[in-house]
């Protein structure tokens, strides 16, 4: 799956010209989802018009977003609060998708548990499949998954003959499949469980077993990569969050971390590894 991008700004040609960067992809990476959001119909429509033509495998909605200048525009996890437009936004989807999948990513309510008013109004749309991120919008991440939850959604999913997806506090690869055998949910979706864990896919390779060493030395490419293929796009900023992720779990962490907060280029974080190394870790 992509980062998901609005689809107000792809259906006008100077946003498309912005956004379109965030819909590169390689060969290899196939399948490859894009994920759009938007409370706009038509855009949805010409969105997804644009992701069949750009040559991804499916199209997957945002509807469950917490940020406030997402819910602002009505999108995100707004329209949990507005399923007649969640509706019609899936369909004009679909008609721009022409033959693509469709899949909804939303979650269990918005202030509080709507698993039974909101998710039949997605169910009954037919997507080709449907992820819920096991919380509240008021929830954010501020609180454990609910994953007891999981099974009766399953249940709802099957009933409705669409392939359901589990998302939240998937810790591990061996945690994501022990859950969805639990819960009877078709597969599973990662999003933060990946952050500072790039072997997250990889049975061969625990994260505990992974020395620090390589475990910076991967950061490092993976700001190069950033700053090769984002640069001039996406702020070096961005990459912060996944330096936190990075380096934890370990004596003098936190005074590490400090410095890469201030970086803001690949040259600084490797001037700063280089110098940790040094001292032996």
């Amino acid at each position: 799956y992509t980062e998901f991008v609005s689809a107000d700004g792809l259906a006008n040609e100077k946003g498309r010209e912005v956004l379109i960067k965030d819909f590169r992809f390689k060969k290899n990476e196939h399948p490859i989802v894009a994920q759009i959001f938007g409370a706009n119909p038509e855009n949805i429509k010409k969105a997804a018009i644009l992701v069949r033509e750009l040559g991804f495998d499916g199209i997957d909605i945002n509807m469950g977003c917490p940020d406030k200048a997402v819910i602002k525009q009505g999108a995100g996890s707004a329209l949990i609060k507005n399923p007649k437009l969640a509706r019609e936004i899936i369909r004009a989807a679909k008609e721009g998708a022409g033959g693509l999948p469709v899949s909804v990513k939303t979650r269990i309510g918005f202030n509080k548990n709507e698993i039974e008013t909101w998710l039949p109004e997605i169910l009954a749309e037919k997507p080709s499949a449907l992820i819920v991120h096991l919380r509240t919008k008021k929830e954010m991440s501020e609180v454990p998954a609910h994953w007891e939850f999981a099974g009766q959604i399953a249940k709802m999913a099957k009933e409705a003959g669409v392939i359901l997806i589990g998302n939240g506090d998937v810790e591990s690869l061996e945690d994501g499949i022990q859950k969805a055998k639990d819960s009877g949910v078709d597969g599973i979706m990662v999003g933060r469980g990946i952050f500072g864990n790039p072997w997250f896919f990889n049975e061969k390779k625990k994260i505990q077993d992974i020395s620090l060493e390589e475990k910076l030395e991967t950061m490092i490419q993976h700001a190069k990569l950033f700053e090769k293929e984002l640069s001039g796009i996406k702020g070096f900023h961005i990459m912060r969050k996944h330096f936190k992720a990075y380096i934890s779990g370990f004596d003098g962490a936190k005074e590490l971390r400090a410095k890469f907060m201030e970086t803001n280029n690949v040259k600084e974080v490797e001037d700063i590894v280089k110098e940790y190394l040094k001292k032996g870790v």
